[in-house]
């Protein structure tokens, strides 16, 4: 049958022999892409006459949207809390490497910082699409200042900053500007924090609750004026108590608005959280768990001193510590790893793990019309892998940006 060339010239390219993850399940089924689109076979046979230009064979793999890292602090020697001149390279850089493990978009993360690296550092950070470039870029997310004391963790304490009589405008002054901003992780119970998450959240700009000492009405309350999210569930934040469980009990709160969902982030990576806790989370509410890598510039480098913003930290094995001390300093596991370890510590089906690391990330930032599945008219974000799931091959916009070699397979 001839193709078709009235709606487009673009090439059609129809992948087989491929399970596609689609509507929850993996479904045996062809995809079929056009012009950086999935596109829908019937459309294109019945209404278009049309057929594929190109047919190439999956051999039995495994086809999965491409993943989203919404709390990646670097890697590859790069930290995107370092204000350098070249910092367009270093992002260009992680972008680049991060296509080997699945990752198609990305929030670059800065930890609490000074004022003068976020004035220096959100300026270089644009929102882009991905291509054999990289992975896109969904824009930043700003892990601090506005944190407490108590639950900082690896932040640098003499950076931290409390709300004072501007609330919004104090946020403004700290960080510059908002034009690429994506996300906000900031401690609820601070002072006039609920009218900085409303001006966030009518921006448009997701904000996460972390690094806290919350109490469970706080981080409702949170909810109730616009959060969404919760950084790192179970690091830096009071930890479960069965008379009060803090912003832990956010899993399982009957007091979040109506048609509402709260998404948390787990570090999963078999150090960050115990494979019970992991668990735990999971069951109790599975639609919301999202991993996420929270990577340092020491990701896919050898054991020693790194960086992490204005701190060193020391990577010991997949451990990351300030240095000297015990405190967890994000994590040097990459996405990839991390759906594996789900996986394979709570028992859940390759669709859920999948889905943990693409589709919730998607929702929680609103763009699942376009990211985070492979449904009809969404963006040919996709990965390749096979049962145990490695990643193959790479796609962005229909597009192989990335491709294990026969060597390493």
């Amino acid at each position: 049958m001839p193709s078709n060339k009235s709606v487009s010239e673009a090439p059609i390219v129809q992948f087989t022999n491929c399970r596609i993850l689609r509507s929850h399940q993996l479904q045996r089924e062809d995809l079929w892409v056009r012009e950086g689109k999935i596109l829908n076979p019937e459309k294109l046979f019945f209404d278009e006459k049309g057929s594929a230009d190109i047919q190439l064979d999956c051999k039995d793999s495994i086809i999965a949207p491409g993943f989203i890292d919404v709390q990646i602090n670097g890697g590859f020697g790069v930290d995107f809390s370092l204000a350098t001149d070249d910092f367009k390279s270093g992002i260009d850089l992680v972008s680049q490497k991060i296509l080997s493990h699945g990752v198609t978009s990305f929030c670059p993360t800065l930890v609490t910082s000074p004022p003068s690296v976020y004035h220096q550092v959100l300026p270089q950070i644009s929102i882009r699409n991905g291509g054999a470039h990289g992975a896109g870029i969904l824009g930043a997310h700003l892990e601090g200042p506005f944190i407490s004391k108590e639950k900082k963790g690896a932040h640098p304490e003499h950076c931290l900053r409390t709300f004072e009589a501007g609330a919004f405008q104090d946020l403004l002054a700290t960080y510059g500007s908002l034009d690429c901003v994506r996300i906000v992780t900031l401690a609820p119970e601070m002072k006039r924090s609920s009218e900085v998450i409303r001006e966030l959240t009518k921006r448009g700009i997701c904000v996460s609750l972390g690094h806290s000492v919350a109490n469970l009405s706080q981080a409702e309350e949170a909810v109730q004026h616009g959060a969404t999210f919760i950084t790192h569930l179970f690091n830096a934040m009071l930890p479960f108590h069965h008379r009060d469980p803090g912003i832990v009990g956010l899993l399982t709160s009957d007091k979040i608005p109506a048609g509402r969902r709260v998404f948390y982030g787990m570090i999963s990576d078999g150090i960050h959280t115990n494979p019970a806790a992991l668990r735990i989370a999971h069951r109790a509410h599975p639609k919301g768990l999202v991993l996420v890598t929270d990577a340092i510039a020491g990701m896919g480098l050898a054991p020693g001193r790194h960086t992490l913003g204005q701190q060193v930290v020391e990577i010991d094995g997949l451990n990351t510590y300030i240095a000297g001390t015990k405190t967890l300093s994000g994590s040097v596991a990459t996405m990839d790893t991390c759906v594996r370890h789900f996986q394979e510590a709570t028992g859940c089906s390759v669709e859920t793990a999948l889905e943990a690391a693409s589709l919730h990330p998607a929702q929680l930032l609103g763009i699942e019309h376009k990211k985070g599945t492979l449904n009809y008219d969404s963006d040919a974000d996709f990965l390749m892998l096979n049962d145990g799931l490695y990643v193959q091959a790479t796609y962005i916009a229909g597009e192989e940006v990335w491709r294990q070699d026969a060597l390493g397979m």
